[in-house]
């Protein structure tokens, strides 16, 4: 049997998505897991408009992303696509879609008052929100990543792509990590999920 879209998705959320896809006329495809994105949308070559989430996410964070990408053309519809990725108009579409799921038989009660916090001011990813961003990652497959954050000050970690790195101290933000082989200076997001190296 052909897996869809739905079968990422909690099953409390099915007849508010479809009323989504059908109104927008929108084309959803479920990617392997890109380290960049959870997802994007687009409009392609023959006018048609195309969604994509990774297949990866569990499924509160697949919900999250495809109504995040579900803003992105329904803001570009309303406001024209001189607007800013995730300004203001995208930020009021994004929380007016959200709202409706926002509902404790579609999320776990602990994470709904994480959301509505998220929601006053939604970020370009829910990544950068830390509590969400814990929070969501109870509901991840098991695996043998770290956020950034949990990490000590001068602990070694490695990325998906092989290259190892040194925490350092926290700026605003993010976190000064320095990669082993060439001395470089990064700054981390503290939700970026790594392998803890053990020394």
């Amino acid at each position: 049997m052909q897996t869809t879209v739905f079968d990422f998705l909690p099953s409390e959320s099915h007849y508010l998505i479809k009323k989504l896809l059908t109104v927008d006329h929108l084309l959803v495809k479920v990617k392997s897991e890109r380290k960049t994105r959870h997802g994007d949308y687009r409009q392609l070559a023959n006018g048609k408009h195309q969604i994509t989430v990774n297949s990866n996410l569990n499924r509160y964070r697949f919900l999250i992303t495809l109504i995040h990408e579900i803003a992105h053309f329904e803001a570009y519809t309303k406001f024209g696509r001189s607007i800013k990725p995730h300004g203001k108009e995208w930020k009021q579409t994004f929380q007016h879609l959200m709202l409706p799921f926002l509902r404790p038989d579609i999320f776990p009660a602990d994470l709904l008052p994480l959301l509505a916090n998220h929601f006053k001011n939604p970020k370009a990813s829910s990544d950068t929100d830390t509590q969400l961003a814990l929070a969501l990652k109870q509901f991840n497959e098991p695996n043998n990543k770290s956020f950034v954050f949990e990490l000590l000050l001068g602990q070694s970690f490695r990325l998906y792509n092989g290259k190892v790195f040194r925490k350092g101290n926290k700026r605003r933000k993010r976190f000064e990590c320095v990669e082993v082989s060439t001395g470089k200076l990064y700054l981390f997001n503290p939700n970026a999920e790594v392998e803890l190296i053990e020394e």
